[in-house]
């Protein structure tokens, strides 16, 4: 089976990577791949940038077509914009097998409007919102609530729409940036503005299978992964700026059978019911981003995929064939599916660039001692980092992101498991390299 995988972060070489280990499987396109996947054993990186008949297409258009040329027998979609933007309906009506949901389904998460209306509708536990394009109209909102309140763009934003405004003042000049100054571009046109919920927030990731067809036949189905936790805050304690994720631990010892019950009734469940009354085609991930309160868990937020960098620490730990998966999902079989998992857990810490997540320094070497890092049976996934071209070196990687790589590794307990990814971690040297120290221990989770 040849697999073709879009994105270029570390989810997609975690992703590659783990398709890559079944046996079912003979190749792994990665479309436009990264420094990690240029080098993974049946992994191909392959550039629509670089392609004669593909630099001048969209990406959605390249993609389809270096999937067609390549003759794959399943495309993988990471990252949310080109679904939004419809590549899994380009792909499907190509006759191309596609895990990704199709535009309506990854409307989830290009509109937080969508999302809180779909909701709503089907009786999702979430915060309550109200929805504005009118700024006057928000701000005179805000100021009836007060503070602490949560400012959200509606459309993608690459994680910087969303405002914890702790005090009024910081409440209503997130409505001014986002809806004035174009803080995040069209994005922030329209505002989604949610009570502020007490408590600390998970991740839980699924595979859905959910289409007209599977609805009829009363196969569609929505299966969880294991509960994880990303890190958002760049230091230690939770303290700094918003990133795109410092680390992930997976599973979760603080998340209880009755908390995953509560979640199932009254978020999953009714989430399925939803998309299915919706008449929706959607063959892919979900990604859950809940907050536990007093009153049981609430969903914040849905993404169309699996999370970044929760998928790190949460595919090492399938034991189930997950190319496999992937083609239950797709053919309408994973209602009939087995998933499971490993005993343990997985910590995987991320290393930045100096300066992230303000400006910071690219093409920086990345040096890595390989026995050190062997002894300890951990996985580095890159995720802004490229093969070095230049120099004397190379066939070594170079930073080219802010988010540089996670190391992740497994133990029988967590204690284990984080010993083994900070010695890895450890043996990984960049220019300006940073990390947090504190990754899945007390207090290092955001809460509210």
């Amino acid at each position: 089976m040849k697999i073709i995988v879009a994105g270029s972060g570390g989810r997609e070489h975690a992703i590659a990577y783990t398709l890559a280990k079944s046996s079912a499987v003979q190749e792994v396109i990665c479309v436009p791949g990264n420094g990690g996947t240029a080098f993974e054993e049946k992994c191909r990186n392959v550039n629509p940038s670089e392609g004669e008949d593909t630099k001048s297409l969209s990406f959605k258009d390249a993609f389809v077509k270096i999937a067609q040329e390549e003759k794959v027998d399943l495309a993988v979609i990471g990252p949310e914009d080109p679904l939004a933007d419809g590549i899994a309906d380009a792909l499907w009506k190509a006759g191309i097998p596609t895990v990704g949901p199709k535009a309506q389904g990854a409307a989830l998460e290009a509109s937080k409007d969508v999302a809180k209306v779909f909701m709503n509708k089907y009786g999702v536990a979430c915060a309550e919102s109200e929805t504005f394009t009118d700024k006057n109209a928000a701000l005179a909102y805000v100021q009836k609530k007060g503070a602490p309140i949560v400012i959200k763009a509606d459309g993608l934003a690459a994680g910087k729409g969303v405002v914890v405004a702790k005090t009024l003042e910081e409440a209503l000049q997130a409505v001014h940036d986002l809806m004035e100054d174009g803080k995040v571009g069209d994005a922030g046109k329209k505002l989604v503005i949610e009570e502020y919920l007490q408590g600390v927030e998970i991740s839980v990731l699924a595979a859905v299978s959910v289409t007209p067809e599977s609805a009829k036949s009363g196969k569609a189905s929505i299966v969880p992964f294991l509960p994880a936790r990303d890190h958002k805050r760049l230091l230690d304690g939770a303290l700094g700026p918003n990133t795109g994720g410092m680390g992930a631990v997976c599973p979760l010892s603080d998340v209880s059978e009755e908390t995953m019950a509560r979640f199932d009734k009254n978020i999953l469940q009714p989430t399925l019911k939803g998309m299915i009354a919706e008449g929706m085609d959607y063959r892919g991930f979900i990604f859950f981003g809940l907050m536990l309160t007093k009153d049981g868990p609430k969903a914040l937020e849905y993404n169309v995929r699996l999370g970044d960098p929760e998928t790190q620490a949460v595919l090492p730990l399938m034991k189930s064939d997950f190319a496999a998966l992937c083609c239950a999902i797709a053919e309408q079989k994973l209602a009939d599916f087995t998933l499971t998992w490993e005993k343990g857990f997985q910590v995987a810490p991320v290393a930045v660039s100096g300066g992230y997540p303000g400006s910071y320094k690219k093409g920086m070497e990345i040096t890595i001692n390989d026995s050190a890092l062997i002894a300890t049976g951990a996985k580095i996934f890159i995720a802004g980092a490229i093969a070095n071209r230049r120099g004397n070196n190379p066939g070594t990687l170079v930073t080219s992101g802010g988010r540089v790589l996670a190391c992740s590794a497994h133990g029988d307990t967590f204690d284990d498991a984080w010993d083994k990814a900070y010695t890895a971690l450890k043996s990984v040297h960049f220019d300006g390299m940073q990390y947090r120290k504190d990754i899945g221990l007390p207090g290092a989770a955001e809460s509210n």
